[in-house]
């Protein structure tokens, strides 16, 4: 089997759920690569080499600008704020390094647009890590959508809500700020509901939106966050540049009409990622807090009997399952990502391309800034319009 080295570049959140899929992949699913846990490289010295040892990581580093152009690397795994999406990303490609990106893809439009053209003309293979598309649930309902099950597509009803800074002493993170994030849930959130939606409904082609800040300061990240209490100073609190919801209402090309509602403001919804589709034979329900059912609804049915019917998408048949485990016995949120891991290396051992990609993230972000600048002037925005 042919070894493929891997470096990493981010190490928190993200990083952990890529470590885990790049080592588990080759004991599950049958391809004919192994990936290497060649590098790990982050800002901390010592936790990036408390990073590398926990997951197996052969070298670390601090300095992505030589990572990038080592000749014993051959996929770049992208895992850092938005900020440093962009700037990795070009200088992989341009190295012709195969490039795994986590999203959303970049802060806009444009440096989107920049890096699907560096990686085009680089002739690279490139991924950005929509990993829903990858729960089987979600893939199945594609193949029920393309099987015509549902029939003609009406309406899409997307909803991504969190409640993780619902306290106003929550601490002015990068998540929080444009200038690293881009926006808020606006990107964080509606990024995924959006590339679900263009890869089961279409693209859209006009957009209405409102976002809002509702916490407009936060306190300073210190050592200790928890010290900020109520009625912390204003010199020791910082500004809020982006959105805390983001509601869009759009048409797509095929005429569907939708909506996205995205929210770190839910209480009680931790990460209510959701969505239904309505068509002219039946409808589709989808909520990732039950990520193994999908929910079915067939006109055809007799009228007596028709409603909502559950499906346990844990069958060999279904999408990914065969390699897991047998019927009912359920999998989870890291799995989205093996299969991502599984899927890339299939495309780079086969040299076919993957989706979604930095083109798919491209269009996204067309979208997310259509919402934008809709929010901004209160006019509804064609997605084309975005330049």
């Amino acid at each position: 089997m042919k070894k493929v080295n891997v470096a990493i570049i981010g190490t928190k959140f993200m990083g952990k759920a890529h470590s885990n899929a790049w080592s588990r992949v080759n004991k599950f699913f049958d391809v004919g690569l192994e990936p290497v846990l060649k590098v790990a490289c982050g800002r901390d010295p010592e936790g990036t080499k408390d990073f590398a040892n926990t997951w197996g990581w052969e070298e670390t580093s601090t300095d992505w600008e030589k990572v990038v152009t080592r000749d014993d690397v051959d996929i770049i795994d992208i895992c850092t704020p938005t900020y440093l999406h962009k700037d990795i990303f070009i200088a992989a490609a341009e190295h012709g390094k195969q490039i795994f990106c986590e999203k959303p893809a970049a802060l806009n439009y444009a440096e989107a647009k920049e890096m699907y053209e560096a990686a085009d003309k680089a002739g690279v293979l490139h991924y950005l890590n929509h990993n829903y598309r990858r729960t089987p649930a979600i893939s199945y309902a594609k193949q029920l959508i393309e099987e015509g099950k549902i029939g003609q597509i009406f309406h899409w009803r997307g909803t991504y809500l969190q409640d993780w800074i619902t306290d106003p002493n929550f601490p002015l993170t990068w998540h929080l700020q444009r200038k690293f994030a881009g926006a808020g849930p606006h990107y964080d959130l509606n990024s995924h509901s959006v590339d679900i939606a263009r890869y089961l409904v279409g693209e859209v082609y006009k957009v209405s939106a409102m976002l809002k800040t509702i916490f407009k300061q936060r306190p300073l990240p210190g050592a200790d966050a928890g010290t900020f209490k109520a009625g912390t100073s204003a010199a020791d609190k910082g500004e809020v540049t982006v959105d805390d919801a983001a509601f869009m209402v759009v048409e797509f090309e095929n005429g569907a009409l939708g909506s996205f509602e995205a929210s770190r403001f839910a209480n009680g919804r931790k990460n209510f990622n959701y969505f239904e589709i309505y068509g002219s034979k039946g409808s589709l329900a989808f909520d990732l807090e039950r990520m193994n059912e999908l929910q079915y609804l067939n006109l055809e049915d007799p009228t007596d009997e028709q409603g909502f019917r559950t499906i346990m998408v844990t069958n060999a048949t279904h999408p990914y399952i065969s390699a897991w485990w047998p019927p009912g016995h359920i999998i989870g949120y890291e799995h989205e990502f093996v299969h991502a891991v599984y899927d890339f290396l299939k495309a780079m051992e086969n040299q076919t391309s993957i989706s979604p990609n930095m083109y798919d993230g491209m269009k996204i972000m067309q979208v997310l800034e259509a919402g934008i600048k809709s929010s901004e002037t209160g006019k509804q925005v064609k997605v084309s319009d975005i330049q």
